[in-house]
């Protein structure tokens, strides 16, 4: 799994995340989890919260295939005040 790649939406508490996935085993995954920690951060800088969301994994991922998927990944629009923001700087992923 790559880093996650993250792009800004037009809602404080809402950002895209891409993933690439490359399978490098001999056996197709055939499902699974991603798991995303993601960080409400004040207009200083201070890590105020961290929410989990899980979504599936895109699979079928084929031995030796690579696959992209984009998610939105949101929070609450309550939990991010003005001037705060989110990063999704935490991803987990369990394979099956």
């Amino acid at each position: 799994m790559s880093d996650p790649v993250r792009e800004p939406t037009d809602k404080r508490w809402c950002e895209k995340v891409t993933l690439d996935f490359h399978n490098s085993g001999g056996t197709a995954i055939r499902s699974g989890t991603v798991t995303f920690g993601t960080h409400i951060i004040g207009a200083l800088g201070i890590d105020w919260a961290t929410v989990e969301s899980t979504e599936e994994l895109p699979a079928p991922i084929g031995a030796g295939a690579r696959k992209e998927r984009t998610w939105t990944v949101c929070v609450d629009a309550w939990r991010v005040p003005l001037g705060m923001h989110i990063e999704t700087r935490d991803v987990t992923v369990r394979w099956e």
